[in-house]
């Protein structure tokens, strides 16, 4: 039992013995003792006064001297106004931290019954996966390990933009210019040539578009008119109507890209649990704008357009069909929420997009409140801020987005260059190094985006996040090295992790580990109540810079009292156990040696 929730009960009982009530647990708020004063957690005497008829430090007192009377596990108390300031005996620690160590289930709280969908990283079929993508699949895959150790049953779902516009233009680059080009005759992988091929037509339409201006069109209007503009959306028209050469380019093209995604996938450790595809979904949605047509809660306008007026509810009008009668981006959103809450029964549908779309998400959970469906208040947007880099922002159809691969091999060489420079990892072989480097290389690259809030917008400096002191990956793993080097050399000398025993007494700075530990769980249950990865990725470095603290003034091996020595081992081994099931969480690694 936690210390919060021993407390309370103990407080329960207290209150019953001496005022005759028996009260609830929510009217009893612990917290821990901040610095200033003596003690290890604060019972808030202030709601209890309408029962004790005393004052507020009577009553502490009343209550603090039952507590020590009647409760062994605490040693000492204290009252500074409304606050009983509570000390627990060293015995009541070595029983907690012993708790600790034997549940092998620690953190994993129990089951919900719940199941939540994650959507996340949704990427267009035009490109590869850059910079911003990768915050989106950290993100979406954290966040879905951490509800999942919360105890809800958690689907990993990606929804490919694999249709419209924009692949059409890397499409009919290819036909003007591409001259057969292929993954394989080039040796790009196939989402950088199809990525190559958007730039390209940028290229070719900014140079049509100034034609087109020198030769007197204003300029927006030459915007509108540019050939291979023109032809692109014609190249659309052609799809949509199943025209079997443009759908046989559009199949190789995308499965090009897939390749593509899927390495990189593999390469940051993401997988999902299923993949839909907007070839597939761009339609759903049409039934319930008919639906909402005949409900009078939508309107068509005399061009044949269809619009939702949200001006009541203080939003704007919203497009859901064109005059033509093809759909947007809403009418999908519409049609596959539908379909995933009747397929699945979810009880929470995330989406892990770009803080861009915040209205969107706005707008989409309203509509489907109007439209009746009582989980559209089940739909919550994770909204994340952008990364930008210290060179600035990046635009993908000038070709200055950061790749996903790219940044990943300027991680593993920059994890390679700065372990070589510590000069610590002379004894392995090649392979054990290049294993290191790509683990330390995605540590901190994982830790460096997740440990920020996800609302808030980031600047990413490779250097900075492979940096082995402060808050990065690299720190928490080397923090784990150490640990299993220590341990490593008490194996060599027959020692191993004992129980905890009568006869010894735990340090402060030992007892300090344990508080650390047990606030495990709920941090988890913190995190995933905010959808936030962060709250574990900054547990996490807490713990590590703790223990090293501890380290650095501790000499483990030396101590000659064995039952003390294999009770710091067991907390050694604890503290690496809960700092791999933190990490774990972000899909990060955690070495046994560097």
């Amino acid at each position: 039992m936690s210390p919060d929730k021993f407390i309370i009960e103990k407080a329960q009982a207290a209150v019953s013995s001496l005022f005759g009530a028996e009260l609830p647990e929510t009217s009893f708020q612990v917290q821990v003792t901040r610095k200033e004063f003596e003690g290890d957690y604060t019972l808030v005497v202030f709601p209890l006064l309408k029962i004790s008829k005393l004052s507020p430090e009577a009553t502490g007192q009343a209550i603090g001297n039952w507590l020590k009377e009647n409760t062994p596990e605490v040693a000492d108390y204290n009252t500074v106004k409304g606050f009983l300031n509570i000390s627990f005996s060293n015995g009541y620690w070595k029983s907690l931290f012993s708790a600790i160590a034997a549940d092998e289930g620690f953190g994993q709280l129990p089951s919900t019954g719940k199941t939540i969908m994650v959507e996340f990283s949704s990427p267009n079929t035009n490109k590869p996966l850059h910079l911003g993508h990768i915050r989106n699949n950290l993100l979406g895959w954290s966040v879905s390990r951490l509800l999942e150790a919360n105890g809800h049953k958690v689907m990993k779902v990606n929804l490919v933009n694999d249709r419209g516009i924009h692949i059409c233009k890397s499409m009919l680059a290819w036909l003007k210019t591409g001259n057969g080009e292929t993954p394989e005759s080039s040796g790009k992988k196939g989402d950088h040539l199809v990525g190559d091929y958007y730039v390209e037509f940028n290229n070719i339409y900014k140079k049509e578009v100034a034609e087109l201006t020198a030769a007197g069109m204003p300029e927006e209007e030459a915007e509108k008119n540019a050939p291979s503009l023109k032809e692109a959306q014609d190249m659309l028209r052609k799809w949509e109507q199943g025209d079997p050469e443009t759908v046989a380019l559009w199949k190789k093209m995308n499965s090009w890209v897939y390749a593509g995604f899927d390495k990189t996938y593999s390469d940051l450790g993401i997988s999902f649990d299923r993949t839909y595809y907007e070839s597939q979904t761009y339609l759903l949605g049409k039934a319930l704008v008919q639906k909402g047509l005949d409900t009078g809660i939508f309107e068509r306008e005399p061009d044949g357009s269809v619009w939702c007026d949200l001006t009541a509810d203080g939003l704007d009008r919203k497009l859901l069909l064109r005059g033509d009668g093809t759909s947007v981006y809403i009418t999908q959103d519409l049609g596959t929420a539908e379909q995933r809450f009747s397929e699945y029964s979810l009880d929470e549908h995330i989406y892990v997009v770009g803080n861009e779309q915040n209205y969107h998400f706005q707008v989409l959970k309203l509509i489907l409140k109007k439209l009746g469906f009582s989980w559209a208040d089940s739909i919550y947007h994770l909204s994340y801020g952008m990364v930008e880099l210290p060179e600035g922002k990046m635009k993908s159809r000038e070709g200055t987005v950061v790749d996903a691969d790219d940044l990943l091999e300027k991680m593993y060489n920059t994890a390679k260059e700065t372990s070589l420079e510590l000069g610590k990892i002379d004894s392995m072989d090649e392979t054990e190094q290049d294993e290191l480097f790509r683990t330390l290389s995605l540590g901190a690259l994982k830790y460096f985006i997740i440990k920020v809030d996800p609302k808030k917008t980031m600047l990413f400096d490779p250097k900075e996040s492979i940096d082995f002191n402060g808050n990065t990956g690299p720190f928490i793993q080397y923090t784990h090295a150490r640990i299993k080097s220590i341990m490593r050399k008490a194996g060599e000398r027959g020692l191993g992790t004992g129980a905890v025993s009568d006869g010894i007494e735990l340090s402060a700075k030992e007892i300090r580990l344990v508080k650390l530990l047990d606030m495990y769980p709920d941090k988890i249950a913190e995190g995933g109540a905010a959808h936030s990865p962060a709250v574990i990725a900054n547990y996490a470095y807490d713990l590590a810079k703790e223990f090293n603290q501890y380290y650095h003034d501790t000499p483990i091996l030396r101590e000659e009292n064995k039952d003390l020595l294999e009770c710091r081992l067991l907390l050694l081994s604890t503290i690496a156990k809960v700092l791999v099931k933190a990490m774990d969480i972000l899909g990060i690694r955690l070495p046994e040696r560097m």
